[in-house]
C-alpha cells in the first residue's frame, strides 16, 4: 500500500507538536492535523510551563531532543527555581510563559521544520481494518498513513460549564472535536470523561497593587533547554503578586454551592484531585482560613492576569462576588469568566508501555486523551509516542524509560500498571528515585537515549561527551587532592566554623561538609578546570550526595533485575495455576511486559509474582 504520509498527529496541543517535531526530526513524512493552527501550543489554563516535577519533565524533553524546552525559554517572562530550601532531588524551574509568544515560537519551529506539514481540519473518524489502523477521515477524505497518533486533549467531545449552563464548546473559546469519540467506542475501545478547570481572567489596571505582595523570579542565569538558549536577565523579568482569600470569599462560595456545576450535579467527569476548584477546596479544607492565589500576567501583548488557585464552575454574577472579595481586587474587571470543562479521554486499560493502542497496531496517543493534565505531561507523552510510532515503522525496539530513568517512565509506568479515573499529574512523591532523577542531571540520563534513536544531532552529542568527561575529571580532581594547611584555607574554614581544622582531607571531603559550597571553595583548589554556573553545580551535587546517590542507585540496581525478566507475549495468565482470581484479571488487562512491571500492577501482590516467576522458569 502506498500511504501518503509516514505519521499522521491528530491535535496540535503540546503532546500534538512534541509527537510532530519527534516524528519529523527521526525522518518520518509527517502530518499534523489541528483545528487552528494559530492556536498550537495553545495554554487554554495557566500561562506557565514547568514547576514541582513538571519542571524536570521539561529538562528530560529536552534532554532526549524535544522543543518544549526551547520555545519555553524564548517566550519566558519570569524563571524561578522552586525548592531551593530542600534538596537537589525536589529542585526544579518553573517559567511564567508569554502566552501569545509560546504558541508563536512553536508554530514558527513547525513551519521550519523538514518534512512536517500541517493541515487545519477536524479528524472524525479512523481508517482501520479488522487488524490495524491506518489513516484519517476529515469530512469524508481520506488520508492514510503507517501510523496515526491521538493527542486531541480536552477537546474531544469537550463541554464547557458554568454553574447549571452547559454549552458545547472547546477550551479557550475554541471548538470542540466532535464525532471521532464516537467512532472510537465503536472501534471497541473505552471512553472515560474527566474534568478540568480554569479561572478568571482580570484587566491588570482594575487591580489595586498596594494591597497584594509581589513575587519575583530567581536572580541567576536560569533556562529548560540544556543548549544555547535565551536567559531572560533578572531586571528584565515581570512581576507576579500574592493575594489570598477570605471569609468574605468562603461565605459566598458556601452559600452559592449549589449554584456549582460540581456541586448541583451538573458535572458528570472526574477532576483533578491535585489541582482541585476553589469551591472544592472551600468545602474539603475547612479548617483553612485562607487559600493563596497568584495573580500571573499572561502576556506583554495583552492586560490580561490569570488568577492562579481560583478554578470555579460557579455562575457569572457570583464569580462577579467571589473576585471583588479578593483584596486588591474589590473592583476588578472580569476580561474572562472561569468555566469547568468536561472532555472524553480513552481508559488506561487500552493501551501498552510504547503508548500504542493494544487492539489496534498502529494507533498511539499522548497527553491528556491518556488520562493525565498539564502541558509538561501531555508533552512528554507526546515525544514518546512520536518516538515509539517511529522505531515501529523502521522496525526497532521501542522506547520504554524506567523508573530509574525518567519522571516520564515513572508516569508511563503509574499510567498502565496501576491506571488512573482522575486526571493524572505528576508529583516528587510519585518517584523513588528523586536523587537520580534531577533537574540538573536530565542531559546525563537521557541524552544518550535521545541520539541513539536519532533526536540528537552529532554535534550536540559531542558537545554532551565532552561536558560528561569534563564533570568526571573535574570529579577525580577532588577526589585526589588532599587540602593542606595553606593559611588562606585555613581562614576559610575558621570562618565557617570549622576552628579544628588540621589540614589532610580530599577537597571532596571538605565540599561534603556543611555550609562549604564550590563557588567559595573552588579558589583553593585551582587545578579544576573553568566550569559553567551549570556545570559547577552537577559536579557540587556528584560530590556532596555522593553516598546518598550512590545508596538509592544501589536499590533501584536491585529492582532493575525484575525489570530484566521478561514476560512471554503469549502468557495465558486466565489458566495458571496459583494465581489468585483478581491477579489473573489485572494481568490480563495491563499485560506487563516484565515481572518487575507485574508486581507494580494494582491487586497483584508479591505471593502472585512468585507464582509468575515459577511458571516463566518452567517455560525457560
Amino acid at each position: 500500500m502506498n500511504f501518503d504520509y509516514d505519521v499522521i498527529v491528530v491535535g496540535g496541543g503540546h503532546a500534538g507538536m512534541e509527537a510532530a517535531f519527534a516524528s519529523a526530526h527521526m525522518g518520518m513524512k509527517t502530518l499534523l492535523c489541528t483545528l487552528n493552527k494559530e492556536k498550537v501550543s495553545n495554554m487554554p489554563c495557566n500561562p506557565s510551563i514547568g514547576g514541582s516535577a513538571k519542571g524536570i519533565v521539561v529538562r528530560e524533553i529536552d534532554a532526549l531532543g524535544g522543543m518544549m524546552g526551547k520555545g519555553a525559554d524564548l517566550a519566558c517572562l519570569q524563571m524561578k527555581m522552586l525548592n531551593t530550601g530542600k534538596g537537589p532531588g525536589v529542585q526544579c524551574l518553573r517559567a511564567q510563559e508569554d502566552k501569545i509568544d509560546y504558541p508563536r515560537v512553536m508554530l514558527n519551529f513547525a513551519e521550519n521544520t523538514e518534512g512536517l506539514t500541517i493541515l487545519e481540519g477536524m479528524v472524525d473518524d479512523l481508517l482501520h481494518d479488522d487488524s490495524k489502523v491506518y489513516g484519517v477521515k476529515i469530512k469524508e477524505k481520506e488520508i492514510t498513513s503507517k501510523a496515526v497518533i491521538l493527542t486531541t486533549g480536552t477537546y474531544m467531545e469537550s463541554t464547557i460549564l458554568r454553574g447549571h449552563k452547559v454549552v458545547k464548546d472547546g477550551p479557550d473559546g475554541e471548538k470542540p472535536s466532535l464525532g471521532l469519540s464516537p467512532n472510537l467506542q465503536k472501534m471497541g475501545l473505552k471512553i472515560i470523561r474527566l474534568k478540568t478547570g480554569t479561572p478568571q481572567r482580570i484587566k491588570a489596571d482594575s487591580i489595586d497593587y498596594s494591597k497584594v505582595e509581589p513575587q519575583y523570579g530567581t536572580d541567576r542565569e536560569l533556562k529548560f533547554s540544556f543548549e544555547d538558549s535565551n536567559i531572560v536577565p533578572f531586571d528584565k523579568q515581570i512581576k507576579c503578586w500574592l493575594t489570598y482569600t477570605t471569609s468574605e470569599t468562603h461565605r459566598i462560595i458556601h452559600e452559592h454551592l449549589q449554584e456549582s456545576a460540581m456541586y448541583g450535579g451538573v458535572v458528570t467527569g472526574v477532576g483533578p484531585r491535585y489541582c482541585p476548584s476553589i469551591e472544592d477546596k472551600v468545602v474539603r479544607f475547612k479548617d483553612k482560613p485562607r487559600h493563596q492565589l497568584f495573580l500571573e500576567p499572561e502576556s506583554l501583548h495583552t492586560d490580561s492576569i490569570y488568577v492562579q488557585g481560583f478554578s470555579t464552575s460557579m455562575p457569572e454574577y457570583v464569580q462577579d462576588m467571589m473576585v471583588h472579595s479578593l483584596p486588591g481586587l474589590e473592583n476588578a474587571v472580569i476580561l474572562k469568566y472561569a468555566y469547568a470543562i468536561e472532555y472524553d479521554a480513552i481508559d488506561t486499560c487500552e493501551y501498552d508501555y510504547t503508548l500504542q493502542i493494544k487492539k489496534w497496531p498502529g494507533l498511539y496517543i499522548g497527553g491528556q486523551i491518556c488520562g493525565t493534565s498539564g502541558y509538561e505531561e501531555a508533552a512528554g507523552l507526546g515525544l514518546i509516542a512520536g518516538i515509539n510510532a517511529c522505531l515501529k515503522i523502521q522496525g526497532k525496539e521501542p522506547l520504554i524509560l524506567k523508573r530509574d530513568e525518567a519522571y516520564i517512565g515513572v508516569m508511563i509506568d503509574d499510567l498502565v500498571s496501576k491506571g488512573t479515573k482522575e486526571p493524572y499529574r505528576l508529583l516528587s512523591s510519585r518517584a523513588e528515585y528523586r536523587l537520580l532523577m534531577r533537574s540538573d542531571n536530565a542531559d546525563l540520563r537521557l541524552t544518550e537515549i535521545g541520539h541513539n534513536i536519532g533526536l540528537i544531532s552529532e554535534e550536540r552529542y559531542n558537545r554532551f561527551i565532552e561536558k560528561v568527561h569534563k564533570l568526571e575529571k573535574n570529579k577525580n580532581i577532588m577526589d585526589s587532592i588532599h587540602m593542606g594547611m595553606k593559611p588562606d584555607f585555613v581562614e576559610y574554614m575558621h570562618s565557617l566554623g570549622y576552628t579544628s581544622y588540621q589540614g589532610g582531607p580530599t577537597a571532596s571531603e571538605i565540599l561534603k561538609r556543611p555550609y562549604v559550597t564550590l563557588k567559595d571553595f573552588k579558589q583553593y583548589v585551582p587545578e579544576l578546570d573553568d566550569l559553567t554556573l551549570e556545570e559547577e553545580e552537577q559536579l557540587e551535587i556528584m560530590v556532596k550526595y555522593e553516598g546518598y546517590i550512590q545508596k538509592e542507585q544501589a536499590q533501584a540496581d536491585r529492582l532493575r533485575k525484575l525489570e530484566e525478566v521478561k514476560i512471554p507475549e503469549d502468557i495465558d495468565y486466565t489458566n495458571m495455576d496459583g494465581l489468585r482470581l483478581e491477579a489473573r484479571q489485572k494481568l490480563s488487562l495491563v499485560r506487563p511486559l516484565t515481572i518487575g512491571q507485574a508486581s507494580r500492577v494494582s491487586g497483584v501482590n508479591p505471593a502472585d509474582i512468585s507464582m509468575l516467576l515459577i511458571h516463566i522458569k518452567k517455560g525457560n
